[in-house]
């Protein structure tokens, strides 16, 4: 049941990142992939900056997306340097 909802989580927040990055479009096999690793990148920030684990679905949701948000803007600074070069 766990494995369902990181495939749930994973799949609100990549989409989510992905409407918010408009330049980038994503499958949506894709999405979920990227939302499951920001979910362990904002677990890593939230729990280094707050000390506090996410308790319930919508705290997992946005850390979720907080750190798909970082993945997709750092992918974006590198590409976008890619170009000036």
């Amino acid at each position: 049941m766990n494995f369902l909802i990181w495939i749930l989580v994973g799949a609100i927040a990549g989409w989510l990142a992905d409407l918010l990055f408009k330049r980038f479009s994503f499958s949506l096999l894709t999405q979920i992939l990227l939302g499951i690793i920001g979910g362990l990148v904002g677990g890593w920030i939230f729990g280094s900056t707050f000390a506090t684990g996410a308790s319930g679905f919508l705290d997992r949701v946005l850390t979720a997306f907080v750190g798909a948000v970082v993945i997709l803007g750092i992918a974006a600074l590198i590409k976008g340097s890619r170009r000036s070069v």
